[in-house]
């Protein structure tokens, strides 16, 4: 797994969409005024011009470039996102160099393959091709992605691909790819070679000095390389925060470290008590992302009632007081593929018992957390594996006593045998 930089692994604020270029510095300022950590801020499809990818709305966002300049004087980045499918439009430059130069996936009788996706009518690019691999990566240069700044980063959706009126809402599976290879014999691959395109222009982009940070809904073996996965669209119900913690589970054990699950849940509105729990997981899980769809409420923690604010701010910077540690994870990870999320029979395969135990987990060997999943919870059920020496239940009294006023997390044997990376917290002043 490739080693990501240390912002992506801080806390990420996105939503579809926010409005304007005020909109997103009205979110930076409400996070700096509650003293709320915030890395990364991000813009789903409607920062477009109708959808075309590497274009801006002129009106919403007519200094692109200029409103990236001033998250960074925070020390934050912006991540945009670009899916595969391309408008089919005169007049729009991507679109035009692809049906010239032949970039796009094609049908049986050699034309275009065509569908339908957020734009409307589009075509989707032939990945498969290397050439076309180095094509798409060079549009990721500061000269070719007008309004792209060097804090500007990348969100890769729809990539399975997503095709709306397509055979289950993916593409013909004899549609044809480089050297006439058809469709249903690289469907799996298609979202990986996104990434793995975006990702390495990126890493061009800054002349191999910095590391990429690049999410991607699609991927397969091999995907770890490039950068982060998430869970895809969830919903805010408790159901579906208790289901992100074996999903979670399951995708590290495969060899995807860097991965997590919309805190918040994407669809619908949650309810303050689900929001804090979902914040209080989300902040000890790899990827810690909130997002919302567009019909919901707005429920950014800075504009929250005074209570929930500060719970949730707690948890914000739990996740960064932990940095060192994440980060430390993260490198063991690249070395040796141990995930960072890990079911407790990875570090204690001896107990049965931790076996049958998917509502809690470790963080690397010295983290124990057990999220509250369940509504009016005031008092939590935790499984202590391994051996430990409990003076007049201390131990447990803590435990109850955490749940109890709103924090999900139980630490056990806290870095006694870990070794910490020295990792700078001075964000806007260091590189890496």
């Amino acid at each position: 797994p490739t080693l990501p930089p240390l912002f992506a692994i801080a806390y990420h604020q996105s939503r579809w969409n926010y409005d304007d270029e005020h909109d997103v510095i009205s979110v930076n300022k409400g996070y700096e005024m509650n003293d709320i950590p915030m890395d990364v801020v991000w813009l789903d499809i409607e920062h477009t011009d109708s959808k075309k990818y590497f274009t801006w709305d002129s009106t919403r966002f007519p200094n692109p470039a200029r409103m990236q300049k001033k998250l960074w004087k925070y020390g934050r980045r912006m991540v945009t996102i670009i899916d595969p499918h391309i408008k089919r439009e005169d007049g729009y430059h991507i679109h035009e160099e692809a049906e010239k130069k032949q970039l796009y996936v094609k049908c049986q009788n050699g034309s275009s393959y065509q569908g339908w996706c957020w734009p409307g009518l589009s075509s989707w690019i032939d990945f498969l091709d290397p050439e076309i691999q180095q094509w798409w990566s060079s549009r990721m240069q500061l000269d070719k992605y007008s309004g792209s700044t060097p804090s500007l980063f990348t969100w890769n959706d729809m990539n399975e691909p997503s095709v709306f009126n397509g055979p289950e809402m993916t593409m013909h599976k004899d549609a044809v790819h480089f050297r006439n290879v058809e469709h249903r014999d690289v469907h799996n691959i298609y979202g990986l070679l996104q990434h793995q395109a975006t990702t390495e222009g990126l890493t061009i982009r800054s002349g191999n000095k910095t590391r990429p940070f690049v999410l991607s809904r699609a991927f397969f073996a091999g995907s770890q390389r490039y950068g982060a996965i998430w869970t895809g669209d969830n919903t805010a119900e408790w159901g579906h925060l208790k289901a992100s913690i074996p999903m979670l589970l399951s995708i590290g054990i495969a060899g995807m470290p860097f991965c997590g699950a919309d805190v918040g849940g994407f669809f619908k509105d949650p309810s303050p008590e689900l929001l804090i729990r979902w914040y209080q997981a989300g902040a000890f899980q790899p990827f810690f992302r909130a997002h919302a769809h567009q019909d919901t409420r707005r429920r950014e923690p800075h504009i929250l009632d005074k209570n929930a604010r500060a719970v949730i701010r707690l948890a914000i910077t739990d996740r960064y007081s932990w940095l060192p540690y994440w980060y430390t994870l993260f490198w063991v990870a690249s070395q040796s593929g141990v995930p960072v999320m890990r079911p407790l029979w990875v570090e204690y395969p001896k107990e049965k018992k931790a076996f049958d135990i998917e509502d809690q987990y470790l963080i690397g060997k010295d983290l124990l957390v057990k999220p509250v999943t369940e509504a009016q919870v005031r008092n939590w059920r935790v499984y202590l594996p391994g051996k430990y020496h409990v003076s007049g239940g201390e131990i447990v009294r803590r435990m109850m006593c955490v749940c109890t006023f709103f924090k999900c997390y139980v630490l056990h044997k806290v870095c006694l045998k870990c070794t910490i990376l020295a990792v700078s917290q001075a964000y806007a002043n260091v590189k890496y």
